[in-house]
This record gives C-alpha cells, structure tokens and sequence, in this order.
C-alpha cells in the first residue's frame, strides 16, 4: 500500500515536472480560461490573469495536483487564505464553494465521484502553472524593470522597448500610416 502511495506519487511530480517546462498555450485558451463561462445553465466568473486571488488560486492547484486523493474545500482555505492575508475563518463555505464552483466550471478542477473532494485535471496543472509561472517570472519582473523609478535607463530589456518602438514608428513612416489621432 505505502509503495503503491509512493509509486502514484512520484508519477505526479514527474508528470508535473515535465509539462511545467514542455507547453504553450494558446490565445484561444487564455481568452476562455480569462473570460466568463457558461457550462449548461451554470456560469461562472472570469478567471482574470493577474488578479491576486486567482493567482493564489492557481498556486494552491499546483500543490493539490501532488495529492493521489485529491483535496476538500477546507484544504483550500487552509492554502488561500494565508496567500492573500486573510485569516482562514474569514473563508466560508459560501466563498469557498464559489471559488471550487469557477475552477470546476473552468476545467482546472473535477469532482471525484461519489466524494467531497477534487483533482486537479491536465488542463488545470497546465494552466496554473503557465499563468504562474509567466506572473512571477515574467510579468512582475519586466513591469518592475521597465517602469520602476531610478532604475537605471540602460536596463536590457527597456533597450529592447526602446529599440522595438523605434522600428515601429520606422515601419509605420514607411508604409505610410499615421498616428491615430
């Protein structure tokens, strides 16, 4: 029992290991996955890039996909609520089915059947990681670099702005098109 536990969860660190650096998603998957979604006659809210609960959400997917049975809502708010500051007892079961109810709707999470408890699906270890991933490393540290006071103008990546922008206007003088107004 315990080397079966051990088996099925080394195949989940792996597997997750491996998608974490092997995929790319699409613009249609990230306006679905961002935008209001309707599953028959229920519907749930946009999952919005950047927004500090989902972030905390996608981050708490992360770590329940290492789980072999899954987790429970009250594992949810034991996660969340110290990523967002809030103390656990402020997260009712109102807000965390809520919260259960737009990851399920999304794809990211299932129900296992006949339980209260949930995985997380491909889909939804594909995403959170992509989102966190390109928040953390990506977007927070190239806005910080590109419009931070003081820092200093010869930065790389502003240079590359810098450069882009030029090569724009250049392309756009040569084609003819003028600014919009």
């Amino acid at each position: 029992m315990a080397t079966e536990l051990g088996f099925q969860t080394n195949r989940r660190v792996l597997r997750v290991q491996t998608i974490s650096r092997d995929f790319a998603m699409s613009g249609e998957l990230f306006r679905e996955v961002t935008g209001p979604r309707r599953v028959g006659d229920q519907r749930a809210s946009a999952l919005r890039f950047g927004d500090p609960k989902v972030q905390s959400l996608l981050s708490v997917l992360v770590l329940f996909r290492l789980l072999p049975c899954g987790f429970r809502s009250r594992d949810l708010r034991e996660h969340i609520a110290p990523l967002l500051g809030d103390d656990p007892s402020r997260w009712t079961q109102g807000r965390l089915t809520y919260q259960l109810r737009r990851l399920r709707l999304h794809g990211l999470i299932e129900r296992v059947p006949s339980s209260t408890r949930y995985t997380v699906t491909e889909r939804g270890i594909k995403v959170a990681l992509w989102f966190s991933r390109c928040h953390a490393r990506l977007f927070r540290l190239a806005l910080g670099e590109l419009f931070a006071q003081g820092y200093p103008e010869h930065g790389s990546l502003l240079r590359a702005l810098d450069h882009f922008d030029r090569e724009v206007d250049r392309y756009l003088d040569k084609v003819k098109v003028q600014p919009a107004a």
